[in-house]
């Protein structure tokens, strides 16, 4: 019984804002506050708030906010997120805060490119554009392996297994090898996010 009511426990922040984890994930987001997370300049203004389950990061023209970042580190990894990003605005996803899958709000392009929606940044473009207008929700899921990434975008495989070994520009450090949080781009432009879930991986 104590087993079962610390599950409850556990996904219950998640169940009131109607979704679960997945089996064997865990959420990145409780959806109520940023427990869990920080800033990676806590002297930087805070653009983020949360709204009914919803990350919410507002960036106005001409102002900067900063970038949000995971307390704990991973290494080998599968994670799942959604988001939502104006027409225009841009954003980014790290994986161990140093592999950036671009978030742009790029619908009206009908082309991918080395700065477009899904690629890794500035390293190689998406195989396929598969954007959505800025009004509608986008959906992720990226495994990183050593260093092989996969990217599935709006369920379409858009890097099958790429070999990066550095960088990708931003990045909190070189130690590309080595374990690092999630980070999310918050400096550039608005962008939401929401049922953001990670299960780590052998």
């Amino acid at each position: 019984m104590k087993k079962a009511l610390l599950v409850l426990s556990f996904l219950a922040p998640s169940l009131a804002f109607g979704w679960a984890a997945e089996e064997g994930f865990a959420p990145l987001f409780n959806g109520k506050d940023t427990s869990g997370w920080h800033l990676r300049n806590p002297a930087g203004p805070n653009s983020w708030t949360v709204d009914k389950g919803v990350l919410k990061n507002t960036v106005n023209k001409g102002e900067h906010g900063t970038d949000l970042v995971t307390d704990q580190k991973f290494k080998n990894f599968t994670v799942k997120y959604e988001y939502l990003v104006p027409d225009n605005s841009n954003s980014g996803f790290y994986l161990r805060g140093r592999h950036e899958i671009q978030i742009l709000g790029d619908f009206a392009s009908g082309a991918v490119s080395l700065g477009g929606n899904g690629a890794l940044y500035n390293f190689k473009t998406a195989d396929k554009f598969v954007s959505k207008p800025g009004d509608q929700w986008q959906t992720a899921e990226a495994t990183i392996i050593g260093d092989k990434i996969t990217v599935v975008l709006n369920g379409v495989k858009i890097h099958d297994n790429v070999e990066c070994r550095k960088g990708t520009g931003g990045q909190l450090d070189n130690d590309v090898d080595q374990p690092g949080p999630i980070f999310l781009q918050g400096d550039h432009g608005t962008v939401w996010f929401r049922n953001l879930q990670i299960k780590e991986l052998k």
